[in-house]
């Protein structure tokens, strides 16, 4: 039977051991790192199934090391951090972590979130060997193959910019996407004067796909937040 692979990126051996202690007791393998370097290089040769990671780390912050293992993989990341802050919380989501537990921790609820991970994991990597190169939702069809889009049969001609905010906006249908993350996974920025551009696209995308963009069917705004696509 196949044990799923943690590793645990932290610098406190107390805490470390703890994890540590807790895993064997599930009988999870596990590898260990003490700082982001050791982290990048076990996240490729490990080839972990979920990574634990502490954000105060000693020579480079933990949100760094999920903006660097997320532009080549998508393995969940559970931070585990003192930083209780709601902004250190919402930039570790928003650079690409999974799910956020505060220290002091409880070990229950440790691993109740790893196993929400791991079927998370699991129903995603099925659902991905499965899927059509065709996403439906209501009258959009995209054809990722192609790189095109359709609207109740019709063609509809996007530029390259409009075309990447749908596909994000597709692939997590009935999420709320935060701006940030929007503009990370579209322009590879996160900058706050990138948002009125933001702003611009998703306006004129709108008026290409919904048949009244005041009262829009398909993207729906979370003002202040970000956007969300509409599951029909």
């Amino acid at each position: 039977m196949y044990k799923p692979k943690i590793l645990v990126v932290e610098d406190d051996p107390a805490i470390t051991n703890l994890i540590r202690t807790t895993l064997d007791t599930q009988e999870y393998q596990y590898h260990t790192a003490k700082n982001g370097a050791e982290a990048l290089l076990d996240a490729v040769s490990y080839n972990p199934d979920v990574i634990i990671l502490d954000l105060g780390l000693p020579d480079m912050d933990g949100v760094e090391i999920i903006h660097k293992v997320r532009g080549w993989s998508m393995v969940p990341i559970i931070v585990v951090s003192a930083r209780s802050e709601d902004q250190d919380k919402v930039e570790a989501l928003d650079a690409g972590a999974d799910d956020y537990l505060t220290k002091p921790f409880s070990i229950d609820e440790l691993l109740a979130r790893l196993r929400v991970a791991l079927r998370r994991s699991r129903a995603e990597e099925g659902a991905s060997q499965t899927q059509s190169s065709i996403y439906r939702n209501g009258g959009i069809a995209i054809d990722y193959a192609a790189g095109c889009v359709y609207m109740e049969g019709n063609e509809v001609h996007l530029t390259p910019i409009e075309y990447k905010l749908l596909c994000v906006l597709a692939k997590n249908t009935g999420k709320v996407l935060t701006h940030n993350y929007i503009l990370k996974e579209v322009w590879g920025s996160v900058l706050a004067s990138d948002t009125p551009s933001l702003r611009v696209f998703m306006a004129t995308l709108r008026k290409k796909i919904e048949k009244n963009p005041s009262d829009p069917k398909y993207i729906q705004t979370h003002i202040g937040v970000g956007y969300r696509m509409i599951r029909q």
